[in-house]
């Protein structure tokens, strides 16, 4: 099913994204990690060429900065045998709107949103010009969840969940495939803001991308590894596109015209 094109993961030093590297790297598929952390990199690229024989590059980079992006961006451009991008690096910052600091929501938009689009911008091009490619961008069930208090982060992942479904709808006919992966609570660094005993119960990061990677092979436009109702999620969508469909009148809805 795969060509084994190269792999290039964001957020590859730990979690989510170093277990979307091993599990690749099983596959066959040379990767190219990215993560800032440069030690760790390295460790993770030594254990998986020895395991697994594969070729694994590494990239630091800071994906906040401009450096850092222009970094990924130029090697997703001109490296022609990066057939698949996983969007994965990804943050949140403790505290509520009111306590966080500008410059950290900013970075956080920089790093959640941002480097998603810029990286995808990168790549898109080659592949749908090549005619085949995939893009796997870790959204996050918080998409859905504006009362739950961490207004920035759900807004970033909110960004992804659709940027990935209109660039699915836009390039899917061109022969790439966009996916999003929406995870619930996993176990990985991102908890770490929050206190141990206000933890929910955690999926482990590798049924996570186990599960994903099943969603992956099946061509899914939208995974949600946490959610054991399909009919839910397919119930959402059919609701969706009605009120969208129900928004294409001239005049506005009765209840905002004054009684004359």
């Amino acid at each position: 099913m795969f060509s084994k094109s190269k792999v290039l993961i964001t957020g590859a030093s730990t979690g989510i994204g170093a277990t979307y590297a091993q599990r690749f790297a099983e596959r066959g598929h040379d990767l190219v990690l990215v993560a800032r952390s440069v030690d760790k990199l390295e460790a993770n690229a030594a254990e998986l060429r020895q395991k697994t024989g594969v070729s694994v590059d590494i990239l630091p980079a800071d994906l906040t900065t401009e450096a850092g992006l222009h970094a990924v961006e130029a090697r997703l451009r001109d490296d022609a045998s990066i057939g698949i991008l996983v969007n994965n690096a990804g943050s949140n910052v403790g505290g509520t709107f009111v306590t966080q600091s500008i410059d950290d929501l900013t970075n956080l938009v920089t790093l959640n949103a941002t480097s998603v689009l810029r990286l995808s911008h990168a790549v898109a091009p080659r592949f749908a010009e090549k005619g085949e490619g995939s893009i796997i961008n870790i959204s996050s069930a918080l998409a859905f969840a504006p009362e739950w208090q961490t207004s920035v982060y759900t807004a970033t992942k909110s960004f992804v969940l659709l940027l990935s479904q209109s660039l699915q709808a836009e390039l899917g006919p061109k022969g790439v495939y966009v996916q999003a992966v929406l995870p619930a609570a996993t176990r990985t660094e991102i908890w770490n803001f929050v206190d141990e005993d206000k933890r929910p119960p955690l999926m482990e990061v590798s049924e996570l991308v186990d599960a994903a990677l099943v969603g992956f092979d099946r061509r899914e436009a939208v995974t949600i590894p946490h959610l054991h109702d399909e009919l839910r999620w397919q119930t959402l969508e059919t609701v969706r596109q009605a009120l969208l469909q129900d928004t294409g009148h001239t005049t506005a809805a009765s209840r905002y015209l004054e009684a004359k």
